[in-house]
């Protein structure tokens, strides 16, 4: 006698049920109503089943349009839509638990001074801050950093690779760094742009990485030439979300070394992407940069999926489908933010003390700013400059002390009003309303403010003022 074969009942998961009634509807056994509780998850009215009267027939199933919400019943190894560590669970492994391997610093050799354009102290404070592998994608004018990695990793036992695009390039840092090793890429401002949803997902996955982003005129292609225009791309529009990361702004070519070698610690630290932001005459232009004393000697972070036994057990996704875990994980990262902003704020004064007239720049138009201080302060003006080295976070702490004695603010920058727009929004969280005056010189498109033009501005104003 044939065994009579029962048909499996339907599956309802109810935080995918839209509520729309099709299946109600569709039953012809009046198995299926709108419940009268909200699902917590999804926050709908959601479709119940009840088996007991249930047949298993299936119309249900074709009538949902949502496809993981109804599905015909369950087979052992049926795809289920979960994040990855529920849907794989833990894995085995024999393995000790993963240690910590600390970096190590090591003596170098004292040496004397290099006379070379930012870009290529840049590669150098990568190799020097322990980077054995780089991803890229050739873009002016960040290309000669690029050039100078392809020539000295491989002797170096590095790994070099030119990825096909900017997309490529950030997904190969995405695995390396998430393998925990010190990784990096040059580009410029287009090129980072496609690099933005990479960035999101390596925020989300708490993977280190460092970005050099040489920023060039634009919107658009733009042109090769200088621009500071990418301010608000890196510390409001870090790629899709709820993303920061530490940006770092060097004026010289030491700094270019210093700080980029010094993205490699911050990274790690924080499991995070670093941007080290240049503009295009800074990654282009030489000048004298003197070897730390130290390099680093990588280790590898307990956290690390190596790919080996005892890391066996480590995950990074960035994958949070259940919207609570997902709300938890940005409460996480927020926290995070915190952290950095009140710990990483970083800046430079010059004859500050006591400004009347506070010149607020960084990068190359920094260096303009400098000399139209000391030229000013020649002519009895009591003018300063405060240079963001992070600007983000903004260095708000050492800001505020210089704004409540300065009569006037100057911004000076190769875009329009980024940086001034960064600095009024830390004052305004600082809970500053009452502002000096401020004023701004501003240049667009590949054209740099010049010292002359500044000294003129604060000169002219200076005397009407008397």
């Amino acid at each position: 006698m044939a065994t009579k074969k029962i048909k499996p009942k339907p599956i309802l998961e109810q935080e995918y049920c839209k509520g729309c009634g099709r299946c109600v509807i569709a039953c012809p056994r009046d198995a299926l109503h709108i419940s009268t509780k909200i699902n917590p998850i999804s926050g709908i009215f959601p479709a119940e089943i009840d088996y007991e009267i249930c047949n298993g027939c299936g119309l249900c199933v074709a009538a949902c349009p949502e496809p993981y919400g109804l599905r015909a019943g369950h087979f052992e190894g049926e795809f289920q839509l979960e994040d990855p560590e529920k849907l794989f669970g833990e894995k085995q492994t024999t393995a000790p638990k993963p240690i910590n391997i600390p970096s190590e610093l090591l003596d170098l050799p004292e040496s004397e001074p290099f006379i070379i354009k930012g870009t290529y102290a840049a590669a150098i404070g990568a190799l020097l801050g322990g980077c054995r592998h780089f991803f890229g994608y050739p873009i002016t004018p960040s290309t000669e950093g690029t050039e100078l990695m392809a020539k000295v990793l491989p002797k170096l036992g590095g790994v070099f690779v030119q990825a096909v695009s900017e997309v490529a390039t950030v997904n190969m840092m995405y695995g390396c760094g998430g393998a925990g090793l010190p990784c990096m890429t040059f580009t410029s401002s287009p090129g980072f742009s496609l690099m933005l949803e990479g960035v999101s997902y390596m925020i989300s996955a708490q993977v280190p990485g460092v970005f050099i982003n040489i920023m060039r005129g634009g919107p658009g292609l733009g042109n090769i030439g200088p621009e500071q225009a990418d301010l608000k791309l890196v510390c409001r529009g870090l790629g899709h979300g709820n993303t920061h990361a530490i940006a770092l702004a060097p004026s010289t070519p030491q700094e270019m070394l210093d700080l980029t070698m010094f993205a490699f610690q911050l990274a790690f630290k924080y499991r995070n992407p670093v941007v080290v932001m240049g503009d295009g005459y800074l990654g282009q232009m030489t000048g004298s940069v003197q070897l730390p004393k130290k390099m680093v000697k990588t280790g590898l972070p307990e956290w690390a999926v190596y790919g080996d036994e005892s890391h066996r057990k480590n995950l990074i996704a960035s994958i949070k489908l259940s919207e609570p875990d997902l709300e938890q994980h940005n409460i996480m990262l927020n926290k995070k933010y915190e952290t950095m902003n009140t710990n990483e704020q970083r800046s430079a004064s010059f004859q500050c003390e006591d400004a009347d007239v506070l010149i607020v720049s960084c990068n190359t138009p920094a260096q303009m700013a400098k000399g139209a201080v000391q030229v000013l302060r020649s002519r009895g003006i009591k003018a300063g400059l405060f240079r963001p080295i992070t600007v983000w976070p903004f260095p708000i702490k050492a800001l505020l002390p210089l704004v409540k004695k300065a009569q006037k603010i100057v911004v000076v920058e190769a875009s329009n009003g980024q940086l001034e727009d960064e600095m009024r929004l830390a004052l305004s969280k600082a809970g500053v309303y009452r502002l000096p005056l401020i004023e701004s010189i501003r240049h667009f498109g590949g054209v740099l403010p010049q010292m002359n033009e500044i000294i003129e501005k604060i000169g002219a104003s200076e005397e009407v003022m008397s």
